[in-house]
């Protein structure tokens, strides 16, 4: 009962554009279409998110409700990486707390609050072990903020993780051999202060 409408623009958005949708990520608008439900014409884009294999059919009045946009510019994207090679802030709140707000970040599909996840979690190989949930929702920031940035660049998500990683390790205390000595450092004026 869907009649597709080919090469449409609603609000801006137009068929085959890549579009984020805040809580899957990066998609494509394949149609925009009218469905029939309860009686009633709705306008609807159908997004197809081809990583999780998943369709989305938005009316198209609720777009700005759910916070769907456009991909982020490249001064956008620039921001995003700059924050990378920021310092880690991490909150001396319990781990459910900041789970929840980092989790809010993630789903905001706002590309700098996803950046600031990847920042604070980031372990690097001479850091310590990540817990299962903190690795969970690394990951689950690093491959939103891929996607958005292979689809903005016009590379590989393999080759938007590696720029990712790239800038993760310009970042304070990142690098191996040198964040190993900091730490020891560290763990030394840490016992001398307690002695």
């Amino acid at each position: 009962m869907s009649a597709k409408k080919n090469a449409q623009t609603r609000l801006g958005f137009k068929t085959g554009e890549h579009i984020v949708y805040p809580s899957h990520g990066v998609g494509r608008i394949m149609a925009i279409e009218e469905q029939e439900v309860a009686g009633f014409k709705l306008e609807l884009f159908v997004i197809s998110f081809e990583k999780d294999k998943m369709t989305l059919r938005v009316p198209v009045p609720k777009i700005a409700s759910v916070g769907m946009r456009k991909l982020s510019e490249t001064n956008i994207v620039d921001k995003s990486l700059e924050t990378l090679q920021g310092r880690a802030r991490i909150k001396r709140t319990m781990w459910s707390r900041r789970a929840q707000e980092y989790e809010a970040k993630i789903n905001s599909g706002d590309l700098v609050a996803i950046s600031e996840v990847v920042r604070d979690l980031y372990r690097s190989d001479a850091q310590p072990e990540q817990s299962y949930s903190e690795r969970q929702l690394y990951e689950a920031a690093l491959d939103r903020m891929a996607r958005e940035l292979s689809a903005v660049q016009n590379i590989t998500e393999t080759e938007a993780v590696k720029l990712i990683e790239q800038n993760l390790l310009k970042g304070p205390r990142r690098g191996t051999a040198k964040a190993a000595e900091e730490a020891d450092l560290d763990a030394e004026m840490e016992t001398d202060e307690a002695a």
